[in-house]
């Protein structure tokens, strides 16, 4: 078995050897067992499920949280010569659709968004098929995105009975132990299933914090600290506004800069991650919406300009960095108003009790509230889910997010080794973990020198910032 899955590593995909976890996480599938794999961060999760299509040559159906992610996943597979490889999401014309529907056998590989499989139309095309593999990438979205704004990924359980449950994969880079009790359970795993797990430490990235007494001084930080930096790099914020604001900020100061957000058109953010991808930017200013699924292995450093709201949220970004082995830099800037912004979008983004008993008897007027809390109580009422069940759902996820919060809070001010901090959060056993070379700073100056990161000043704006939009995409599909 050993020498046959090598052999088809090499001659299918090119690799010599598989990386962390792939070739464990391959022979459990193989030996019919669903699957919980989580794997670090750069270790090339989509190759196992691409093995499994490749080596029982059955179709394989992919859930993909974001559709940029989807298209980026389309994309490299017929880059690599895949052809029978299609995306089921909104942004298929109707005849798009039903052209892939009709033709739903003749793919290998279809991706699709939670959304899309809550379509009867969708769900019976699919359900013709005898699945090799059923995919949930991004698992942690389950628990994470679907009590706070995606119900549909809370249904998946529910699907994958709807589809004969197929032999199941789902695949993360971060789960706790209790988390990954949950995922298995609500996909209905639990019984069967087999977790396959992998320390979510990554030694080649230094992990360092830096406090400030308010929001003007960590900006005069940043500003100072990113002609320093060697390389590509992402900075990451919990405001568009602010992200908007301070990429405005570095174009002006001559940086090849972006901004990355959900409030750009589609086109727009795929122009930006393309440029990025290309070498053509060398920093982008983005909310969580970026990076998922980025195969972009030079990303030097990644800058939270906001502190996140979990430390799973947290080592998914970092995560983007140094994919390619190399010495990385993770900074966490802090003021005191980011914990009192985090603690507000917890209560701004979940309804009240309130809200949810007036709105549960006239849901007719929920088309005239778009603020986040009411989407999401018109999606859950949509998804067949009660009143009684939207309080306790919505209770149960504002205490977790108010936990995780303080934990991250707790991560930020430790003096003690903060990759150990993370570690223990994970329930990962790392021995000697704070012997690394890049281990961790906190609030000391940051040895961009000794990491190898000092480089020369960040490189101007080039031509590329000069060119009409319209040339830009026409250069860019050239390119392609």
């Amino acid at each position: 078995m050993k020498e046959k899955l090598e052999a088809i590593l090499k001659s299918e995909f090119g690799y010599p050897t598989f990386k962390t976890g792939q070739k464990e996480t391959i022979e459990s599938l193989l030996a019919g067992k669903d699957t919980l794999a989580i794997l670090p961060t750069g270790t090339g999760k989509s190759l196992c499920y691409q093995f499994i299509g490749k080596y029982l040559k059955r179709s394989v159906l992919i859930v993909s949280p974001l559709i940029s992610l989807m298209q980026d996943q389309v994309e490299q597979l017929r880059y690599s010569g895949e052809k029978a490889v299609v995306a089921l999401n909104s942004q298929l014309s109707f005849a798009e659709k039903r052209f892939v529907l009709q033709n739903i056998a003749s793919f290998q590989y279809i991706y699709v968004s939670p959304e899309m499989l809550g379509s009867a139309e969708v769900l019976n095309a699919l359900g013709q098929l005898e699945l090799g593999l059923f995919v949930i990438d991004e698992a942690h979205c389950i628990l994470q995105w679907g009590p706070d704004f995606r119900p549909e990924y809370l249904n998946l359980g529910k699907i994958r009975k709807k589809l004969h449950e197929p032999l199941t994969l789902a695949l993360t880079a971060t789960a706790t132990p209790r988390v990954a009790q949950d995922i298995t359970a609500s996909l209905g795993l639990a019984q069967t299933g087999n977790v396959i797990r992998y320390p979510v430490d990554r030694p080649n990235i230094y992990l360092g914090t830096q406090s400030f007494i308010n929001e003007p001084e960590k900006l005069a930080y940043l500003l100072e600290l990113l002609p320093k930096l060697n390389g590509k790099g992402i900075i990451y914020f919990s405001s568009k506004k602010k992200a908007d604001e301070i990429n405005e900020n570095l174009v002006t100061k001559g940086f090849k800069s972006a901004v990355y957000h959900a409030d750009l058109e589609l086109t727009e953010r795929f122009l930006v991650q393309q440029q990025f991808l290309n070498d053509q930017l060398d920093v982008i200013c983005a909310t969580s919406a970026f990076g998922m699924g980025i195969n972009k292995p030079n990303i030097r450093y990644v800058i939270h300009y906001h502190m996140p709201n979990d430390l799973e949220a947290y080592v998914q970004e970092i995560g983007r960095c140094s994919r390619d082995g190399k010495t990385g830099i993770a900074v966490l800037l802090y003021e005191p108003g980011d914990l009192k912004r985090q603690e507000f979008l917890i209560e701004k983004t979940l309804p009240n009790p309130q809200q949810i008993r007036y709105f549960t008897k006239h849901q007719e007027l929920l088309q005239n509230f778009p603020s986040e809390e009411m989407q999401l109580l018109a999606r859950l009422l949509a998804n067949g889910y009660q009143k009684d069940q939207i309080e306790t759902l919505v209770k149960k996820r504002q205490t977790e997010r108010n936990v995780a919060l303080q934990k991250m809070h707790q991560y930020l001010k430790t003096g003690n080794c903060k990759r150990q901090f993370i570690a223990q959060y994970f329930g990962d056993k790392v021995e000697n973990i704070h012997g690394s070379g890049t281990c961790c700073g906190t609030g000391q100056a940051l040895p961009l020198e000794k990491l190898g990161l000092l480089g020369e000043p960040a490189v101007k704006v080039s031509e590329i910032n000069e060119l009409d939009y319209r040339e830009i995409l026409q250069q860019l599909f050239k390119e392609t």
